[in-house]
């Protein structure tokens, strides 16, 4: 009779494990039929969007009115969002992809500026024009390779979870079509890099891009190591690896690197006056022992050790035990956004631990900065009554259209929530509302175009 009983457990147990993997199975595969169907769509989602977007193009080259041309450069820039969307939920995050997200991010920036000017008083220049025929051409390149892999997918019926898997395992042996292809779009979106879209599609020209404020004389190896060690605080230069750009680069630079066991830095300095441009040290931080505002007082050491000269806080903030400073200059009691300064202190001794003023020495000049001709109680005017303002500042930040614009920056909460406004002193135009979430400010968002991407979380 046990022997019946055990033997009748043991049934009920083996029946429960197969069903119980049954169910497994069936939820694993209908996670994955789910997320194939989700790839399936955003790809075929991507291949429209791209042969809309080519159509809106060329509609807008063949356009004569004014009127209609705005609303078409705004479907343009709303399709870009659309297709890098799209890209986004491709399984392609494991694989370089980011010159067809910059190429489609960048015809986004072009129609978006010129959109919401006045193309009656300001029409598009012939070099603006024969940007958009560029554009119109490397999107139909584009579309047409999309279109490719389109169809292979379709005739073989392939698998985007295959793509994933290829991708996570990194396998080089497996012949993935669909990986090919997406090699294929990628490295010929690479090759219109050459043509005139970089210098255009940013809305400001080349030169708002040199480094202006790069003063002293070139300086040699041996000094950049010396420098380097006072900004890394180490004394043995055994452990440091000097290299420079290449001849014909932008902006002569010598990248230097150390490995000391669980520490390492890396800095790159420029040629010209040796100034850090980029500085940045990996180590443990260990307990705290300097408060928020005490590591505050340790950037500010660091910028006048570098002179920086009329530099102000503008928001701090702490991740673990490591205080990020952001500065900005300040030009006669008139905060310029665009020559921002990043740096990154450790709270348990106060070393530097990074520093970024690429920003600074981008945009850097002497403004002639107008007088406002809006009061600050004029301007208070335009901002929601419901919000209460607890701070303002004068500031000159970068508009939609990459112009430099004087602002009142105010500082308000409505319903606990924390905004940054700016309104236009000239004119009272609302210019920028922020909501501030406690995390470091991103300045691209402040001055689009004009300023590198933070390297702080």
């Amino acid at each position: 009779m046990l022997r019946w009983i055990v033997i009748s457990v043991l049934a009920l147990g083996v029946a429960g494990t197969a069903f119980w993997g049954y169910q497994e199975h069936q939820e694993k595969n209908s996670i994955l039929i789910q997320a194939e169907n989700n790839y399936q769509r955003a790809f075929h989602e991507l291949s429209y969007h791209m042969d809309i977007l080519h159509d809106k193009i060329g509609t807008a080259l063949a356009m004569n009115s004014k009127e209609s041309l705005s609303p078409q450069m705004i479907d343009i820039w709303r399709l870009t969002s659309d297709a890098i969307s799209n890209v986004g939920q491709l399984p392609l995050t494991l694989m370089p992809f980011n010159k067809t997200e910059e190429f489609l991010s960048k015809i986004g920036d072009f129609t978006y500026r010129t959109a919401v000017r006045d193309l009656n008083k300001k029409p598009l220049s012939d070099k603006e024009i024969s940007t958009l025929e560029s554009l119109y051409k490397q999107s139909g390149n584009l579309k047409d390779e999309l279109r490719r892999v389109q169809n292979t997918v379709l005739e073989e019926d392939l698998r985007w979870m295959d793509v994933q898997m290829a991708l996570a395992t990194q396998d080089e042996q497996s012949d993935n079509t669909i990986v090919d292809g997406f090699k294929t779009v990628e490295k010929k979106v690479e090759g219109f890099s050459e043509s005139n879209v970089d210098s255009s599609l940013t809305g400001t020209s080349s030169k708002e891009h040199e480094y202006k404020n790069l003063k002293g004389n070139n300086i040699g190896q041996e000094e950049a190591i010396k420098r380097s060690k006072q900004m890394f605080d180490i004394d043995n230069d055994n452990k440091l690896k000097v290299t420079e750009s290449g001849k014909g680069a932008n902006l002569p630079i010598y990248s230097i690197s150390y490995n000391n066991g669980d520490e390492n830095g890396y800095l790159d300095m420029s040629k010209k006056g040796g100034h850090p441009l980029t500085l940045l040290v990996n180590r443990e931080v260990s307990k705290k022992n300097l408060s928020l505002n005490e590591g505050l007082q340790q950037a500010k050491g660091y910028l006048n050790q570098f002179d920086f000269d009329d530099m102000v806080s503008f928001q701090s903030n702490q991740f673990d035990n490591v205080g990020v400073y952001s500065f900005l200059y300040n030009q006669d009691g008139v905060r310029i956004y665009s020559d921002a300064i990043e740096v990154k202190v450790a709270l348990d001794n106060g070393d530097l631990l990074g520093l970024t003023s690429r920003n600074y020495f981008m945009n850097h000049k002497k403004r002639d900065i107008p007088e406002p001709e809006l009061s600050p109680e004029e301007a208070k005017e335009k901002v929601n009554p419901e919000v209460t303002i607890n701070e303002e500042n004068m500031a000159v930040i970068d508009n939609d259209i990459g112009e430099e614009v004087l602002v009142y920056e105010f500082l308000g909460v409505l319903e606990n929530e924390t905004y940054r406004i700016f309104i236009n002193a000239i004119n009272g135009k609302e210019e920028k509302v922020e909501k501030l979430d406690g995390t470091e400010i991103n300045f691209a968002s402040v001055s689009e175009g004009r300023v590198v991407s933070s390297l702080f979380p």
